[in-house]
């Protein structure tokens, strides 16, 4: 499985923007995909996902930190899952790495599936 992620930037806080991950290859059994972020110097943090648990029914997981700021989406046809950014803080900025998971992405897992990463700014 492979997955490309876009949609980093440099934004004002208070700010959006709008992360698209696609995946590619052999995606059948992926039945989870979310996002993780890195900041500099500091250790990579869960940040969201998706999990299928039946067909059209999906579980959304956010972390406390982007809960009424952030949204994820998918787009199972497509396989791809997207993170919507609003009222953005300077400390959303980080490195942004797509992941994906026949079980599940969560804060505790190790995803088998990573995104070379996107970067965002948000400027104070």
């Amino acid at each position: 499985v492979q997955l490309q992620a876009c949609g980093g930037g440099l934004v004002q806080a208070g700010g959006s923007l709008r992360l698209s991950c696609a995946a590619s290859g052999r995606t059948f059994g992926i039945y989870s995909m979310g996002w993780f972020r890195q900041a500099p110097g500091k250790e990579r943090e869960f940040v969201a996902s998706m999990t299928e648990i039946e067909s059209g029914r999906y579980h959304e997981y956010l972390d406390d930190s982007v809960k009424g700021r952030f949204t994820i989406s998918r787009d199972n046809a497509k396989n791809t899952v997207n993170l919507q950014m609003n009222s953005l803080k300077p400390e959303d900025t980080a490195v942004y790495y797509c992941a994906a998971d026949r079980v599940a992405v969560e804060p505790s897992s190790t995803p088998d599936h990573w995104g070379q990463g996107t970067q965002v700014t948000v400027s104070s």
